[in-house]
């Protein structure tokens, strides 16, 4: 029988939440491992929006400044209706808010990192507390195993660690949203302004990185088909379909799609977790937690869903140091009593996390069923009890996730 590997911190997923969390950890002075079921670190999506509290916590991490240097701050937002061609301010909140390239973001985080902190190749199938130690023990597609004193789950919608916490699976908008590139080697003239433009079955929304790249996304309600849901995956017929579906769209909406990146396009379901979910489940069980998209789904209409996940990572590592940093040494103190020090620090982390992330993931489902339904009632709901709850748009960005 295969000795199963023996580590301090396992972090499951190399994405955005999972290398923040691990870089978390490792400015606190804790050791992790981060294992990717790829074989490379990959970015879905192409662009991602950091809006001012992203930006507090990428400072934190000490990648904030290098990643400045590759995306331009936007200075404001309109939003057009298609038909009546009606414009409005959308407020940004305040303070910075810049777009991304996500692998920008990924390969900052990534080498940040300590040599050996990254595992590619490593697909995790399940997770079991050992029967005599109480430690979580995750089993990889290899057939190997490695046993943790901390196991954070930040694997995505699809989580292996929240199967094991029991969580119920996201759920679907009936929305897709298509993401791509566009570059423009002579510059485009679009300012730095995020644009939306809001027609009868669809928007198109347009965000510069800096001077010559633009990423743009297309939010429309999903076909259904003889085959049920249909979400095409090869890029260029990501590409005709979405140009039949924005015929109707201003002309440099439609030659801004004509030339995007091909390899840049993705075409994604929106999901969410529901807000009562967020608010009652339990997110640990022993020494077993979740971060990021595992935790808290989210549609990408707030530009809050990455933040989040940076936040849940300043946030975990420092309640994990606050309780180990004195007891992190097994020699120290007695297995049980160093067990319920991570319990605690868990606990601590799912506390502070909850109803901040119960009123993002509140508004953004509204939001989400604003776009997805087209019913009077619905509409005049949503908008009700979104500016009754949420009338302080600021109140996001300026929330402070803390200092590492």
């Amino acid at each position: 029988m295969e000795v199963a590997e023996e580590t301090e911190i396992a972090i499951v997923g190399g994405g955005i939440c999972g290398l923040a969390t691990a870089l978390a950890l490792h400015r606190k002075g804790l050791r992790s491992v981060v294992l990717e079921r790829s074989e490379s670190l990959r970015a879905t999506g192409a662009g991602i929006t950091i809006r001012t509290n992203g930006w507090r916590a990428l400072d934190e991490l000490g990648v904030a400044s290098k990643l400045r240097q590759t995306a331009m701050p936007l200075q404001g937002a309109r939003d057009i209706c298609l038909n009546s061609g009606k414009q409005r301010e959308i407020p940004l909140g305040g303070g910075e808010t810049r777009c991304l390239k996500r692998m920008d973001l990924i390969t900052a985080l990534a080498e940040s990192l300590p040599r050996g902190t990254i595992r590619l190749g490593c697909q995790a199938l399940s997770v079991r507390l050992d029967s005599s130690t109480s430690s979580p023990s995750l089993h990889l597609q290899n057939g190997s195993s490695i046993k943790a004193k901390v196991l954070i789950g930040c694997d995505g919608t699809n989580s292996v660690v929240a199967d094991f916490l029991d969580l119920k699976p996201s759920k679907l908008f009936s929305l897709s949203e298509v993401r791509g590139f566009t570059m423009y080697p002579s510059g485009h003239n679009f300012g730095n302004q995020f644009v939306q433009v809001k027609g009868d079955k669809c928007t198109v929304g347009r965000i510069p990185i800096h001077n010559k790249l633009v990423y743009w996304f297309v939010t429309q309600k999903v076909m259904y088909g003889r085959g049920g849901l249909e979400v095409p995956k090869d890029p260029e017929l990501i590409r005709q379909l979405t140009l039949e579906a924005i015929k109707d769209f201003p002309s440099e909406m439609i030659d801004m799609i004509s030339k995007s990146d091909t390899k840049s396009l993705s075409n994604t379901r929106l999901r969410y977790r529901s807000p009562w979910d967020i608010l009652v489940r339990n997110f640990r069980k022993g020494s077993v937690t979740v971060a990021g998209d595992a935790m808290h789904t989210m549609g990408p209409f707030l530009g809050q869903g990455g933040s989040a996940g940076i936040e849940d990572s300043i946030v975990i590592a420092r309640c994990l140091a606050q309780e180990l940093a004195e007891n992190y040494d097994k020699k120290s103190r007695a297995r049980n009593i160093m067990m319920m020090k991570v319990e605690e620090a868990l606990d601590k982390y799912v506390k502070e996390r909850r109803m901040r992330l119960v009123l993002l993931s509140t508004q953004t489902y509204l939001a989400g069923l604003l776009q997805q339904d087209s019913g009077l009632i619905v509409k005049f709901v949503c908008i009700f009890l979104m500016t009754a709850l949420f009338s302080d748009m600021t109140r996001h960005t300026r929330y402070d996730c803390g200092c590492l």
